[in-house]
C-alpha cells in the first residue's frame, strides 16, 4: 500500500505543474493583440480592452475628449472603437477561443480506478491508471486545428472592426452632408421669402402679373417644404451618426460636428495595384484560407486516427492480504472490422477541395468589387471636381454678370432673384457631390480590407435636393 501511495505523490506534482505551466499561458490580450495592432495599422485608432474599471475610466475619458470639439471623421471613428459594446463582446470571445487552444495543449487526463473485493477472509484492492494514447496521438493536429480556429475568430473580429469604423465614417459624412444642406435650405427660404414679399409689393402696385406672383408664392412653399426635409434629414442623419458611434445619455447632447466636409483632393489615389493590395489584405480571403488549413490540418487528423478509434494504455496494481501483488499493463484497441475510416477521411479529402474551390471563388468577388468601388470612387471624384472646378465658377459668373445688367438697368429685380435661385441649385449639388466622393471613398478603402456587408452605395440626391430642384423648376 506504502508504494501505492508514494507514487501517487510523484504523479500528482507532475501532473499539477504540468496544469500550471498550461494556465500560465492562457492571454485574453494576446488573443485581442492582432485585432488591436489591425485596428491602429488600417484605421489609425485604439481598440482598448475594457475589462477592468481602470480601462472603462480610461476610455471614458477618451471618450469625453473626443467630445470637447468638433468631431471629424477620425474621431467619428475612434469613438466607435470605444463604445461599441458588440466589439468588446467579441474581444472576451477571442479569450473563449484563446482558452479553447490552450485546452488542447494540455495533456490527456488520465484515468484513476480503484477497486477493494471481499471473498470470506479474502480481501483484494485493484487499483488502475488508463491513458488514452488516441488522444496523444492526435494532439499534434487539434493544437493545429485550434490555432486555425483562434486565427479565424481573430479575422472574423477584424471584419466586425473594419464594419464598425466604416460605418462610422459614413455616417459622419452624411451627418456633416445633412448639416450643411439644412443651412443651404435656410438661405433659400429666405431667398424665396424676399422673393415673395417683393413680389406682393410690386403686385400691389400693378408692376407684375398675378402669373408672377403665383410663381414666387410657388417658390416660397417649395422652399419651406424642403426645409422641413432638410431639418428631417438632419435630425435622421444625426441620429444615425450616434448610434454607429454609440453615444447616449449626456453624451448626445454634446455631441457637435464641423461645418463642412473636407475638400475633395485635387488628385485621384493611384489605382495601379489596388488589386494586388486586395488580395493580399482583405479578410475575407484571409478567412477562405484560413479555412482551407483548418481543413487540412483536421485531413491529417482523419487519416492519422481513420482506422481506430479506442487506444487506450492501462497499468493494473492488484493486491491481496492472502496472494502476492499483481502487477501488469492493459492495452485496448479497436478491431476495425467494419469501419476502416474510409469514409471519414474521404469525407475529409472532400471538404478540403470544396474549401479551396470557395478561396478561389472568395478572391475573383473581391478583385471585382475592387474594381466596381474603385470606378464609382473616381466618378464621384470627377463629378465632384467639375463641380468645384467648372460648375460653380460659371454660376459666379452669371450671378455677377447678371448683377451689373441689374445695376445698367437692363434686367429687373425678378431676374436678379432667379439668378440667385439657379445658384442656390448650383451650390446645393456641388455639396452632394463632395458627399457623395467621400462616402464612395469610404467604400474604396473597405473594400481594400474587407467586403462591404451592409451593400451601401454612392448616395442617391436627398429629397432636399429634389424639392429644391421643384422649386427651381416653378421659377421659370
Amino acid at each position: 500500500m506504502s508504494s501505492t501511495m508514494t507514487s501517487l505523490r510523484l504523479t500528482l506534482p507532475v501532473l499539477l505543474a504540468l496544469g500550471l505551466s498550461a494556465c500560465a499561458s492562457l492571454s485574453p490580450e494576446q488573443a485581442a493583440e492582432p485585432v488591436q495592432r489591425q485596428s491602429r495599422d488600417w484605421l489609425g485608432s485604439d481598440l482598448p480592452l475594457q475589462r477592468t474599471d481602470d480601462q472603462r475610466a480610461a476610455a471614458r475619458a477618451r471618450t469625453d475628449a473626443l467630445l470637447a470639439r468638433p468631431l471629424d471623421a477620425q474621431g467619428a471613428v475612434q469613438l466607435a472603437l470605444l463604445n461599441h459594446r458588440g466589439l468588446q463582446a467579441s474581444l472576451y470571445g477571442l479569450g473563449m477561443a484563446d482558452a479553447e487552444r490552450v485546452q488542447t495543449l494540455l495533456w490527456p487526463n488520465p484515468v484513476l480506478s480503484l477497486g477493494r473485493l471481499v471473498r470470506g477472509d479474502e480481501r483484494e484492492i485493484e487499483r488502475g491508471l488508463e491513458f488514452n494514447l488516441l488522444s496523444l496521438l492526435g494532439r499534434g493536429a487539434r493544437q493545429d486545428a485550434a490555432a486555425q480556429a483562434l486565427a479565424r475568430e481573430q479575422a472574423r473580429v477584424a471584419q466586425q472592426l473594419l464594419d464598425v469604423a466604416s460605418q462610422a465614417r459614413r455616417s459622419w459624412v452624411q451627418a456633416v452632408a445633412a448639416q450643411e444642406r439644412l443651412r443651404q435650405a435656410r438661405t433659400v427660404l429666405d431667398s424665396a421669402s424676399a422673393g415673395a414679399e417683393l413680389a406682393l409689393r410690386m403686385r400691389q402696385a400693378g408692376n407684375v402679373s398675378a402669373l408672377r406672383l403665383a410663381r414666387e408664392r410657388a417658390v416660397l412653399a417649395e422652399a419651406q417644404l424642403a426645409l422641413e426635409q432638410a431639418e428631417l434629414q438632419a435630425t435622421g442623419d444625426r441620429e444615425a451618426l450616434i448610434r454607429a458611434i454609440g453615444l447616449w445619455g449626456d453624451d448626445v447632447a454634446t455631441l457637435t460636428l464641423p461645418e463642412r466636409l473636407p475638400d475633395v483632393p485635387t488628385d485621384f489615389r493611384a489605382a495601379d495595384d489596388l488589386e494586388r493590395q486586395a488580395v493580399a489584405q482583405r479578410l475575407d480571403i484571409q478567412a477562405a484560407k484560413r479555412d482551407s488549413e483548418q481543413l487540412a490540418a483536421q485531413l491529417g487528423l482523419t487519416r492519422r486516427t481513420g482506422r481506430i478509434n479506442v487506444l487506450e494504455l492501462g497499468l493494473q496494481r492488484n493486491s491481496s492480504n492472502e496472494e502476492p501483488t499483481q502487477r501488469g499493463v492493459e492495452l485496448s484497441v479497436e478491431l476495425p472490422l467494419f469501419d476502416w475510416g474510409q469514409a471519414r477521411v474521404a469525407g475529409a479529402r472532400e471538404a478540403y477541395g470544396q474549401s479551396l474551390e470557395r478561396t478561389a471563388q472568395v478572391a475573383i468577388d473581391a478583385r471585382s468589387e475592387v474594381r466596381v468601388a474603385r470606378a464609382r470612387a473616381e466618378t464621384a471624384w470627377r463629378i465632384a471636381r467639375r463641380h468645384h472646378d467648372e460648375v460653380l465658377p460659371l454660376a459666379r459668373q452669371v450671378s455677377d454678370e447678371t448683377l451689373l445688367r441689374y445695376n445698367g438697368m437692363l434686367v429687373g429685380v425678378m431676374d436678379l432673384l432667379a439668378d440667385a435661385r439657379a445658384q442656390a441649385r448650383a451650390v446645393a449639388a456641388a455639396l452632394d457631390a463632395r458627399r457623395d466622393y467621400w462616402l464612395a471613398e469610404s467604400m474604396l478603402s473597405q473594400s481594400l480590407l474587407g467586403p462591404v456587408r451592409d451593400g451601401a452605395t454612392a448616395a442617391s440626391p436627398t429629397p432636399t435636393a429634389a424639392a429644391s430642384e421643384a422649386a427651381g423648376a416653378a421659377a421659370h
